[in-house]
């Protein structure tokens, strides 16, 4: 049996759930270590799809009172699943330490106003 759609208060959980995950990956490493780490690249790689699917699966009436560039979240998910050969691992190193924070506070202001 198929389970239901995800709500979009449960999107905005998996997202903060995934940027977690990131964190957890990434924070142990400097980005040397973490550009030979495959298995931690793989991880985080798969968590950003989760934040961009998840995202635009939210309900547009919702995000659209937030000012944010939403467009960018689904652009990089995009680009992982379609470009996935010509990632620059260095983007994804700094976009788990410079995008995600405002990324995780703007949901957490959604979880908090809208739920």
């Amino acid at each position: 049996m198929k389970k239901d759609k995800p709500t979009s208060k449960e999107r905005v959980e998996h997202v903060l759930q995934a940027i977690e995950l990131i964190n957890s990956f990434i924070h142990p490493h400097s980005l040397e270590t973490f550009l030979l780490d495959d298995k931690t690249i793989s991880a985080c790689l798969y968590q950003f799809t989760i934040i961009g699917e998840a995202t635009v699966n939210i309900e547009y009436d919702i995000l659209e009172k937030y000012n944010y560039p939403w467009f960018k979240i689904k652009a990089f998910r995009n680009f992982i699943l379609h470009e996935y050969h010509g990632i620059d691992l260095k983007t994804v190193w700094d976009t788990g330490i410079t995008f995600l924070p405002g990324v995780k506070e703007i949901m957490e202001r959604i979880l908090a106003e809208e739920f």
